[in-house]
């Protein structure tokens, strides 16, 4: 008989299609035999995995259809076996998955819509906290506003790529009447935000991308407003402070 920690092994080593595990010789088999048992069991676990990606990743499966995507997901579920409990953690290396999967390689797009499907499920996930306001920085002086670092909330996340993934995930939603994208649209930044019920995204020009990059990096409300002023020296600090204020993108300041 098998050890506990045999055993598992066993069956993940089973659930990845290796053979000569033992395992069979620890399943009790009566009309149906202990192989065939098995195979169920794997074929169960392997489709319903696919199926919790499926939910995750509803944008990439609209885009290549339910077929190809169980296809897809399968074959990332055979080496991606979930490592925690909860289904909605599972998948977060499908977006590289894609990325190298040979039969989509004619969609350059779609490991960045991988991408977006899964930081919107991250922020869909994500705990709802106190969010900076504007006015919180009402009384600040223009010296402590300049050198002020705020930080993004739980749930908010950019998301950049080379191609106009806002137009294809708006052109992808069931009854979109958006109509063809181009991909000379691209490049694009969005950032996804956590909402009171769901998770959403705004799209963003590219020096306001720039200025919320610095500030994910450490970089003070000054300092971003400077790197992207270097980008487009139209760039409106305000405006795009005021802007990401009312989307409520960043996490409430901490004294």
């Amino acid at each position: 008989m098998l050890g506990l920690r045999d055993l598992q092994a066993a069956f993940a080593a089973h659930l990845k299609g290796e053979e000569g595990s033992g395992l069979a010789d620890a399943v009790v088999g009566d009309t149906i035999s202990a192989p065939a048992r098995l195979r169920v069991h794997r074929h169960h676990v392997a489709q319903s995995l696919a199926e919790a990606l499926a939910a995750t990743f509803p944008t990439v499966q609209a885009i290549v259809g339910k077929a190809f995507f169980r296809t897809m997901a399968i074959e990332f579920v055979v080496e991606n076996l979930p490592v925690q409990p909860v289904l909605a953690e599972f998948g977060e290396g499908f977006p590289a998955f894609v990325s190298d999967y040979g039969p989509a390689a004619a969609l350059a797009y779609l490991a960045d819509m991988a991408r977006l499907d899964w930081a919107l499920n991250l922020a869909f996930h994500a705990p709802l906290v106190d969010r900076l306001a504007a006015p919180d920085l009402a009384g600040l002086s223009a010296e402590r506003l300049f050198e002020l670092k705020v930080t993004l909330a739980a749930g908010s996340t950019l998301v950049s790529s080379r191609y106009p993934i806002d137009r294809i995930w708006h052109a992808s939603q069931p009854g979109a009447t958006v109509g063809t994208v181009s991909l000379e649209e691209g490049p694009a930044s969005v950032v996804v935000l956590r909402r009171a019920y769901d998770a959403a995204f705004a799209s963003l020009a590219r020096a306001e991308a720039t200025f919320l990059e610095a500030l994910g990096g450490g970089a003070s409300l000054g300092g971003a407003a400077e790197i992207a002023l270097a980008v487009e020296p139209a760039f409106d600090p305000a405006k795009t402070l005021a802007r990401l204020l009312a989307l409520q993108a960043f996490a409430a300041l901490q004294h």
